[in-house]
Order: C-alpha cells, then sequence, then structure tokens
C-alpha cells in the first residue's frame, strides 16, 4: 500500500514555516546563536555551554493567548506546525474514524516542569499551576493535535531520544499500511533548551563549546567537529493512503516508500561501534521501498557533530550503499532538534528529492579522512534522484531511516 505525502509543516531555527527552512538551507544561513537571555544569574558566567539554535519565531506567537498558556512550548510548536501541514494538504474533511495521530518527542514538556517545580519550592503547592501535569507529559504535543483535528484512529507518541520524530513516521506509515487509517498527522517537536539540559550534555561531553563563534559551532563530518548544538522546532508530515490522495484530488509532494527500524542493544547512549545496526536500518528501509541500494542517490544524515557518531555513519552508510551516494548534514544550520530532527529533516529529504537539489553542509572546512563518502558543502547541488533515505538515530540504541521517492 503506498504511503504519500501531501501536507507539511514546520518551525525552525530557519524560519516559521517550510519555506523559509527551505531557503534558510539553500542560502546557507545558520539558526545558531548566543542564548544569555536562557541562563539567569550567574549561570551564562559559569555555564560551559552559551549557545543554541532556537527557534526564528516564537510558538506562541501564532497561538491565541488562551491556546499559548495551556501548552508547554513543545506543544505549541507541534500544534503550529500541525496547523501549517494540514492547511497544506488542502484542509480536507475527513473521516475522524480514519484519522490518527503520531508526534514524537525525546523529553516533552521540561520548561514547564522546571519552572514550576522553582514555583513549588519558592511559593508552596498552592501556586503549581493545574494544567502542569498535561503541560509536561510528552503525549501532549500529540494529544493537542488530536483534538484540533478530531482525530480518532489512535493518538501515538514514540519517545525514543533523537529518533522520536523519524519514529513516529515511520509508525504512521505502518498505521496506514496496516488499514486502522487513511491519513496520520505525524512527525515530531522538541523545546527543550533550558540550563538543566545544557549541563547534563555538556557534562557528557557532547555539545559544541565554540560559544565565541556561533555560526560555525555546528561542524558535521569536520575534522575539527567538537560536538553538536541544541535546538528546538517542530516538524509534521500529512501522511496519506495513495487512494484515498487520490479520491479527493489531494496534491502529492512525495512518496514514503520504505521504513527501516532497528536497535542495537548496546549501550544506552553510544552506538554500537561496528555500525551494523543503522546498516540494518538503512537496508530494511531500501528493501521495504522494493529498491536496490544503488537507487539511492542522497541521505540526509543524522550527523550531530559529535567526534565519534558523525565518522559512524558514514561508514555504516557506504556499507549500506556503497561509494557513490551523496551526504548532508542539516545540523549544521539546525542545530540539533532532538525529537523533531527526524521530522524537520524528513521534510528536507522529500524536498530535497522533489526539487533535484541538495543543500550544503555548512562549516566543512576540512572533511575527517575517515569520511570517505562526498559531502555537499558550501553550496547547494542539482541532482536527479529517484530516492534518497533519512537517517535518524537515538540514544538507547535505535536507528530509523526513512527512504522517500518523488
Amino acid at each position: 500500500m503506498d504511503v504519500v505525502i501531501t501536507g507539511m509543516g514546520a518551525l525552525s531555527p530557519l524560519g516559521g514555516d517550510v519555506d523559509t527552512l527551505w531557503q534558510g538551507l539553500l542560502e546557507g544561513r545558520s539558526g545558531v546563536g548566543r542564548i544569555d537571555d536562557l541562563l539567569p544569574g550567574d549561570l551564562a558566567e559559569t555555564m560551559p555551554v552559551t549557545i543554541g539554535a532556537r527557534m526564528a519565531v516564537s510558538p506562541d506567537t501564532l497561538l491565541t493567548r488562551v491556546q499559548a498558556r495551556r501548552m508547554d512550548r513543545c506543544e505549541q510548536a507541534a500544534l503550529v506546525a500541525a496547523q501549517q501541514a494540514w492547511q497544506h494538504a488542502g484542509a480536507p474533511e475527513v473521516d475522524g474514524d480514519r484519522l490518527a495521530v503520531a508526534i514524537g518527542t525525546g523529553i516533552g514538556g521540561v520548561n514547564t516542569l522546571l519552572a514550576q517545580d522553582d514555583l513549588l519550592e519558592e511559593k508552596g503547592p498552592g501556586k503549581v499551576s493545574p494544567l502542569v501535569v498535561p503541560m509536561l507529559m510528552p503525549n501532549g504535543p500529540a494529544a493537542w493535535v488530536s483534538i484540533e483535528f478530531g482525530a480518532h484512529a489512535g493518538v501515538y507518541c514514540p519517545v525514543s531520544a533523537c529518533a522520536s520524530g523519524a519514529e513516529a513516521i515511520a509508525l504512521g506509515a505502518r498505521l496506514i499500511r496496516a488499514g486502522e487509517a487513511d491519513m496520520v498527522i505525524a512527525g515530531g517537536s522538541e523545546a527543550a533548551i533550558t540550563p538543566l539540559t545544557l549541563a547534563g550534555f555538556a557534562q557528557a561531553r557532547t555539545l559544541s563549546k565554540r560559544n565565541d563563534d556561533p555560526l560555525r559551532a555546528s561542524r558535521p563530518f569536520d575534522a575539527d567537529r567538537d560536538g553538536f548544538v541544541m535546538g528546538e522546532g517542530a516538524g509534521i508530515l500529512i501522511l496519506e493512503r495513495a487512494e484515498h490522495a487520490a479520491a479527493r484530488g489531494a496534491t502529492v509532494h512525495g512518496r514514503l516508500a520504505g521504513v527501516g527500524v532497528t536497535s542495537d542493544a548496546y549501550h544506552i547512549t553510544g552506538p554500537d561501534p561496528s555500525g551494523a545496526g543503522q546498516v540494518r536500518a538503512i537496508r530494511r528501509a531500501v528493501a521495504d521501498a522494493g529498491l536496490q541500494p544503488s537507487d539511492v542517490a542522497h541521505v540526509n544524515c543524522h550527523a550531530t557533530s559529535t567526534v565519534v557518531g558523525d565518522v559512524g555513519e558514514a561508514v555504516a552508510i557506504r556499507q549500506a550503499l556503497g561509494d557513490d551516494v551523496v551526504l548532508t548534514a542539516p545540523k549544521s544550520a539546525l542545530g540539533h532538534l532532538v525529537g523533531a530532527a527526524g521530522a524537520v529533516e524528513s521534510i528536507v529529504t522529500l524536498l530535497s528529492v522533489a526539487h533535484g537539489v541538495i543543500p550544503p553542509t555548512l562549516n566543512l572546512e576540512n572533511k575527517a579522512p575517515e569520511v570517505a563518502l562526498d559531502v555537499v558543502a558550501g553550496r547547494p547541488r542539482e541532482l536527479a534522484m529517484r530516492a534518497a533515505v533519512c537517517n535518524s538515530f537515538g540514544f538507547g540504541g535505535l536507528n530509523v531511516s526513512l527512504l522517500f521517492t518523488s
């Protein structure tokens, strides 16, 4: 059963919609900057990392005041991106019993959790908001979207760290293929740039500390990479059964042809150094699409700019697809959107296939010698392609590869 994409919506560090996201990537802009306003008191002086990639347009400005006050920032972003995607899909009239939602997040409403905990400690339990639980629960973004659009075929929330958004899209495709839904609002949302998360990732030595040069901090595949940059955003796709889309005369923007999901069962944060799980995920996506590895011309990489992860992924891609595939790494411009990364980057992959253009990887000045594949850098590259893969890998050992065709 063919699964097609009929709508897309996104909030990202490059802009408040899909068009500004795409144009920003093609123009080589970066969404990374200083975040001193998020570091109160003396934290700006003591925090080892003071840069991040915040959403260029705050989602609360795109909702009514009542809506915004009831939601955590990650819920706000998910709802705005879903509204955009729904309009892009033609604001369809759909049987709610055949409409499902699958929106993942890596952390959920951590801003609400931390702020309300501060309030509890400072002023007591009587000052805690009665909305705190629905604002902090990880399934909040998916739940709010299901309410907005009357989705009764199930509301799902994969919580699988950096692979959450991609896993939600994979789940959406499976729901349609299983006959449980005709349409799924699928993607990911994250808004977790907080002092606590920054400190935790910094202590784990996974964040870039180029505080004096934010625009050049995220450097996937570069020999001088020193960690990722924390980002935030949301990406939503409208997945639809092909026959259902045709019956309503929908514009189809591409096809989710293959899905590959595997797990390393190796380490809670580190990938299997053999890369076997990543290779299996890519190969499963290709096989699921009924294609051969040689049919895949492009990979939108997970590549976060960490010392170990980037090289491991490049080696896995080469094992799975051969030497002729062309890579790019959007996190160089967007930072790492954690649970939203796979969803936003799926949109970028889909647009690359549709337009035959691959956005450049920023800050790739000295490619790591272990990366033996062609990485687009400097300027966009035109490349007609039949199929492209989007990779997402998460803490806990989850590997998700999604294959898109025109």
